[in-house]
């Protein structure tokens, strides 16, 4: 099957590596128009150069620029089918290490980054028909991870204001479908630097994968574009973990 989303605008949040890139690899690959943002404008414009898309300088957290990026997709292309909220980074603390400032900081970008995405992607969304919203949460807002806290509590703030989003669409009538997906351990530079082994990629094989095996972006990517494909027409306020298991498998 090819061109499952052609003729559809995206955008893409933290689009310039890790799951954001091959998000935005995927959706291009069947036909859509892709327009990606990221704070590091250089690495994001060798995204959109290699898929022909149209790459933006983004802070998340900055409520303005969102409507300036909104406005720019819609001065582009006029409408807009697919949001994808992925931008995020994590700070490895405590509940006794973290400061108030990193809280903050994680929920700025996480919590009110993706308000941000929905609020104001959504006038325009309405305007062109429809769409799909995706939200990236985590499996960390499922399980209980000490050295997360901030991290976690955002995640599950995604998780929730998902399920509220898609309610008020589909009670609306606007037809536009918003989904959470809860990736676990993919091999991606945030979880490369965490592993110490920071700009050393390891390949993950094809196939099934064992327990506790990481995950490549592409197998993200791979839901992203589902969910936001018309095949997807049935799913919303949904919560989808993406963990080879993790979640389902009994640790003692």
């Amino acid at each position: 099957m090819t061109g499952r989303v052609a003729g559809k605008v995206a955008l893409v949040t933290g689009g310039a590596m890790g799951l954001g890139k091959a998000d935005c690899e995927r959706l291009a690959e069947e036909g859509a128009k892709v327009v990606l943002t990221d704070i590091d404008l250089s690495k994001a414009q060798a995204v959109a150069d290699s898929i022909g898309g149209t790459a933006l300088a983004q802070d998340v957290r900055d409520e303005q620029r969102w409507k300036e990026a909104i406005a720019e997709v819609e001065r582009l292309h006029g409408r807009l089918d697919i949001l994808v909220n992925n931008a995020g980074n994590v700070i490895f603390e405590s509940i006794e290490d973290c400061s108030a400032e990193n809280f903050r900081l994680q929920m700025a970008i996480h919590v009110e980054g993706t308000f941000f995405g929905c609020k104001y992607a959504l006038p325009l969304m309405i305007k062109s028909g429809g769409g799909s919203i995706i939200n990236m949460a985590s499996t960390a807002s499922l399980m209980g991870y000490g050295t997360i806290v901030a991290y976690s509590a955002a995640k599950g703030a995604i998780r929730s204001m998902t399920k509220s989003i898609a309610m008020h669409c589909q009670d609306k009538g606007y037809g536009i479908r918003c989904n959470a997906l809860m990736p676990g351990g993919i091999e991606t530079p945030m979880v490369q630097a965490i592993s110490g082994r920071a700009g050393q990629e390891q390949p993950v094989p094809s196939g099934a994968l064992p327990a506790d095996a990481l995950g490549a972006p592409r197998d993200v990517a791979n839901m992203v574009l589902y969910l936001a494909s018309d095949e997807a027409r049935f799913l919303t306020g949904m919560e989808i973990p993406i963990d080879n298991g993790l979640y389902a498998r009994p640790h003692h």
